[in-house]
């Protein structure tokens, strides 16, 4: 007989969900948000959620309640702010500050969620106002256990005696779209108690449905700076984590057992070389890293003016930049959620199938627990029935399929804290046979393809395999038997089939094999520069560096599926002026990473032109401008317009570029170098830097 002992990675014993009787999920309540407001409008009163009411029972029972101040009451925002906001689209930072609950591991993914406005937008609803049609109720939507719910709350906020709020605030007073998104949370995991303590990877799934990869910086692997680039010019939310220690704030600025926000890259030129930077932000707002790299650091000085200028922030918000080096030292994990899963793989493909499949655990029947814990009852557990299938992508692989498979375990109670995670993992066989469930002797003679199973007692584990196609079973289990909790499995593939064993059998043995086809659901990556990236990549091999006149070859050979009616083509004069404002180590040249921020900003600037003309007139000038999230005056706009415009006072596209690029560097530089918000100081050669070379 076979030994396998599984791999724990905590050493907290795991408890037991309950006792005979299995304790069934419970699904959040759910309410029409458009109903309720219509009503309310109707009858002309603000909504009152009584599923979620203004008590101390929604804030919680335990130990938050000694960190309360005196007398808590519940205030609407226009009782707070003259002129309250739900949302402010031309913040370009999430500018939220943490209140009582150490819930950094939400605000850490909610500030990565705000680089990537389509999936907020989905997250946070934009057409909901304090002023048209306001009747104190708002709604937000989250992937909750394999479906988005959507959670509706009324707009009442515990604030203390000075009428401050206790919980999420904004920077900006009079916005609140982040204290009803906690609210909101707080509803769906059942009080704003049950917010204390998380992993960041948990409310990342939660804002997006994608897929988790964990990366352990002591062991990370050696291409992490090209993982770290992939990501950020794709569809992905990065958060990372200190490591625990006893006190809290250390040294070198770092908060211990602390989450973070990766929130850009940048490859620098030194006066000794290439130096790979992090920027990372902390969710407090405050409290900042004091090393290599740091606002005070000399390193700064390193780097040319215009460089130092726009990366460079001296000023106490939370945001600071640190030496890929430090960060391997100093953060235990990086977690990297993608929308979809080929971000380890370099797989340029863009579907992806995605299956999902519900089950459970239950103590005397399919509660077997894990294999190296008693294998007398492994083969109790859920079996699930895998068909890898290749795809043109893995014959360039040499027969390989990249597949993910996720576990995730539904807690039982309407608390999210008040039923510990038990330890979960799963085990993938090879097999053979497709027409029965593998009996209780073949664990005994075959090993799992993942011989070193861990058991995490988190609420989700996944693991990436690279598989040839064919039959697999996928046995998820507890660490020990007898324990129970419903789960869902996740798996993403190029092309699969995944099936309950129990429905397999049944359909097998009826004959119907038109049946047994899971519906497959598919994922698309909308990053449309994608399909682009393996030319770009392979373009930037042979020419590290590229001048004006080789940016202008590769933009004019686009081929730019969003203009039908006429070519796009951008001048010479036109690529020298982007140039100039990109290239901020003045070498007269463009990195493919510098020119990866640019194409991203392309792919962005090319949704403004709604009539697809190519031109735009002053009226969308303004309307493009303002969907930026950019805020100028109407004086600036007209300016813009005669400077950049024909003699209609129609503005190219290629214009509107380099217009656009010009406004967010400004806007950069101004933002990273002024104190008060209303001016800056700048020294004769720094400012000649950034007026004529730009």
């Amino acid at each position: 007989a076979m030994s396998l002992l599984p791999c724990l990675k905590k050493k907290k014993l795991p408890v037991p969900l309950g006792k005979n009787i299995f304790q069934k999920h419970n699904p959040p309540v759910q309410q029409n948000y458009q109903a309720l407001l219509e009503m309310c409008l109707k009858n002309k009163l603000l909504f009152t959620d009584e599923n979620f009411p203004a008590h101390i029972s929604s804030i919680g029972t335990g130990a938050i309640l000694k960190k309360l101040p005196r007398n808590v009451q519940w205030k609407r925002p226009h009782a707070l702010h003259s002129s309250p906001v739900f949302y402010a689209a031309n913040r370009k930072h999430l500018d939220l500050c943490q209140g009582l609950v150490g819930n950094c591991w939400f605000l850490a993914a909610l500030e990565a969620l705000t680089f990537h406005q389509d999936i907020l937008a989905a997250v946070v609803p934009q057409n909901q106002s304090f002023e048209r049609k306001y009747a104190g109720i708002f709604h937000f939507q989250f992937w909750h256990f394999g479906e988005w719910v959507d959670v509706v709350v009324d707009d009442r906020l515990p604030v203390n005696e000075a009428g401050e709020l206790v919980f999420v605030s904004s920077v900006y007073k009079n916005v609140f779209w982040g204290a009803l998104l906690e609210k909101a949370y707080a509803k769906l995991y059942g009080s704003y108690e049950d917010l204390q303590i998380g992993q960041v990877s948990e409310a990342l799934v939660d804002f997006t449905g994608g897929v988790n990869t964990r990366i352990k910086l002591a062991t990370a692997p050696p291409d992490l700076w090209d993982i770290l680039t992939r990501a950020t010019y794709s569809r992905s939310l990065m958060g990372c984590q200190t490591q625990l220690g006893t006190t809290k704030v250390l040294k070198n600025g770092l908060v211990a057992g602390h989450a973070y926000t990766v929130t850009g890259i940048r490859k620098v030129t030194c006066q000794y070389g290439p130096e790979n930077l992090v920027r990372l932000r902390n969710p407090w707002g405050k409290i900042e890293w004091k090393g290599d790299w740091s606002d005070s650091s000399s390193k700064w000085e390193l780097l040319s003016p215009k460089e130092k200028i726009l990366l460079r922030k001296n000023k106490e918000d939370g945001e600071f930049w640190m030496s890929l080096q430090d960060f391997r030292i100093h953060f235990v994990d990086l977690v990297i959620c993608k929308l979809t899963p080929d971000l380890m793989s370099q797989e340029d493909g863009k579907k992806w199938m995605y299956s999902l499949k519900s089950g459970r655990w239950v103590k005397g029947s399919t509660a077997g627990g894990s294999l190296g814990f008693c294998k007398d009852t492994f083969w109790m557990n859920p079996q699930y029935w895998l068909n890898i299938l290749p795809s043109e992508d893995s014959k360039k692989s040499l027969g390989s399929c990249n597949v993910v498979i996720s576990l995730m375990q539904k807690h039982s109670s309407k608390h999210r804290n008040r039923a510990p995670h038990l330890f979960i993992g799963f085990s993938l066989y090879k097999q053979e046979e497709i027409n029965r469930k593998l009996p209780p002797a073949f664990f005994t003679r075959h090993q799992p393809v993942n011989k070193h199973q861990v058991f995490l007692d988190e609420r989700e584990v996944t693991h990436d395999f690279y598989l040839e196609p064919g039959v697999y079973v996928i046995v998820p289990s507890t660490l020990e038997p007898r324990q129970e909790s419903e789960f869902i499995l996740r798996v993403f593939s190029r092309k699969h089939i995944l099936r309950n064993y129990v429905l397999a059998t049944f359909f097998f043995e009826c004959f119907c094999f038109m049946y047994l086809f899971n519906i497959l659901k598919e994922i698309v990556d909308r990053y449309e520069g994608k399909i682009w990236e393996d030319f770009f990549t392979k373009y930037f091999e042979q020419n590290p560096e590229i001048n004006a006149v080789q940016l202008q070859r590769i933009l004019n050979n686009v081929s730019w599926r969003h203009f039908q009616s006429f070519h796009l083509s951008f001048s010479l004069d036109a690529c020298q002026g982007i140039l100039a404002l990109l290239d901020l180590n003045a070498s007269g040249t463009l990195s493919i990473q510098e020119f990866r921020g640019l194409w991203k900003r392309l792919l962005f600037y090319l949704k403004r032109d709604t009539s697809r003309t190519g031109k735009l007139d002053l009226v969308e000038l303004h309307a493009a401008v303002q969907e930026t999230g950019i805020s100028l005056s109407n004086e600036i706009c007209n300016l813009m317009a005669i400077r950049y415009g024909d003699p209609d006072l129609k503005i190219s596209f290629e214009s509107f570029v380099c217009f656009m690029l010009r406004v967010e560097i400004m806007g950069e530089a101004f933002h990273n170098l002024t104190q008060d918000g209303k001016g800056i100081y700048l020294r004769k050669s720094e400012w000649m830097m950034m007026t004529l070379y730009s």
